[in-house]
């Protein structure tokens, strides 16, 4: 049986918190503002000029890549059991892991990286779900949570290929649901080793793929962290004074 994910909840996030997933929700809302006004959206813009759609093909071919920053991510789809249209898998690569990060299993050395997190998308372009993933699904170099989480902050896809919004919009993702994609790769971790057998070979376990998915909706996510900053404000208002007696 899967344990329960816990995800944080708005009132245990630090004002800085708040603030960052805040201004990455005014990212992703103007990337989507100028995708629309050209007819366009995320999924679109990594598919357009790519051929024919094929289950378990990366899109754009080749993955996308940013050597400055050591990120990378691709689109594909594979999920029958799930309504989505498919998903995109984010990771970092070996320049932005600890040096003293040693993988259980998987690329070593130069050749390192781990997986980040995967945005299940619908037909229209728009985010559904985030997930982790066992390591067999995208043969990552298996890290504790705690190693991928100290590294998350470091994703960045900073050119224009195969397009800036959508590269500006994967890197404002993992800024506003921080939060919700550190609780997935603890609850990663749980899972993984719940099962008493050892760790290599659950790594490697077919029949566990998904290790837990969080639903995410930006505008609902959005109005969340607005009130829980607004409540804040109000309980650090001054107390009004009273008038003097007389």
């Amino acid at each position: 049986m899967m344990m329960e994910l816990q995800v944080p909840t708005p009132d245990t996030l630090t004002d800085a918190q708040l603030g960052t997933s805040l201004a990455a929700v005014a990212e992703i809302r103007e990337c989507y503002r100028v995708l629309a006004r050209g007819g366009l959206n995320i999924v679109g813009e990594v598919l357009r000029g790519q051929g024919p759609f094929y289950e378990l093909d990366h899109y754009p071919k080749d993955d996308v890549f940013d050597a400055d920053n050591a990120s990378q991510y691709y689109y594909h789809a594979h999920r029958d059991d799930h309504d989505e249209h498919g998903h995109f898998h984010l990771f970092l690569r070996d320049r932005s892991l600890s040096p003293q990060a040693r993988p259980v299993l998987g690329p070593t050395g130069s050749d390192r990286v781990a997986h980040v997190v995967a945005i299940a998308m619908d037909a229209w372009g728009f985010p559904t779900d985030l997930f982790a993933v066992n390591r067999w699904v995208t043969d990552e170099s298996w890290l504790p949570a705690a190693e991928v989480i100290a590294a998350v902050d470091r994703f960045q896809v900073d050119h224009a290929y195969p397009s800036w919004p959508v590269n500006r919009w994967m890197g404002a993702m993992v800024r506003c649901f921080r939060p919700q994609i550190e609780a997935l790769l603890l609850h990663r971790d749980r899972v993984v080793a719940q099962s008493g057998r050892p760790l290599a070979e659950v790594l490697e376990d077919r029949s566990l793929e998904v290790t837990g998915s969080v639903p995410v909706d930006v505008e609902a996510w959005a109005g969340t962290l607005e009130r829980e900053q607004r409540r804040r404000a109000l309980t650090r208002l001054p107390a009004p004074e009273r008038p003097l007696a007389g």
